[in-house]
């Protein structure tokens, strides 16, 4: 069995305590983080909507680095936590269309609850939604904290 174990900031630690769980030891696990490339253009662009003012760059590592740094130091505390073998892989771009891309070829994808933490439809973000609604493989949908049941719909 090959799977795939979605690793968010807010979230993954749900997953990967659930996939130790679920997970026969020989299955074949991917960790995968998605970076925004969105995020990385509108900032680039920052400085020519400046009424044409072109400031110095700021000083230190481009953003590219930092988020490449950050999503390293994810996927290790991931591994860490899951505690086995595991391919660690870090991609960029848009986020569902990655994600979706990553698990061809998975058996299952775990992924967990990135909305609010009710009960409801808004306990889906519109990126887990899309790739809950188009995945190619059996999808394990958790919640990453314990929800409270007595909250209304």
């Amino acid at each position: 069995m090959r799977a795939v174990i979605w690793i968010a900031e807010d979230t993954w630690e749900g997953c990967v305590d659930r996939a130790a769980v679920v997970l026969g030891s020989n299955a074949d696990v991917t960790l995968l983080h998605v970076a925004p490339s969105d995020v990385e253009e509108m900032a680039s662009h920052g400085r020519a909507r400046l009424l044409g003012r072109h400031p110095p760059p700021p000083p230190g590592p481009p953003l590219r680095a930092i988020a490449e740094e950050e999503a390293h130091a994810l996927l290790e505390a991931a591994h860490a936590r899951l505690a086995r073998p595991a391919e660690m892989v870090a991609r960029r771009g848009k986020i569902e269309r990655e994600v979706l891309e990553a698990c061809a070829g998975a058996d299952l994808l775990i992924l967990a609850r990135d909305g609010e933490p009710r009960l409801g439809p808004k306990s889906l973000g519109p990126r887990t939604r899309f790739v809950l609604d188009h995945a190619p493989c059996q999808v394990l949908l958790v919640w990453p904290e314990e929800v409270s049941r007595n909250v209304p719909i």
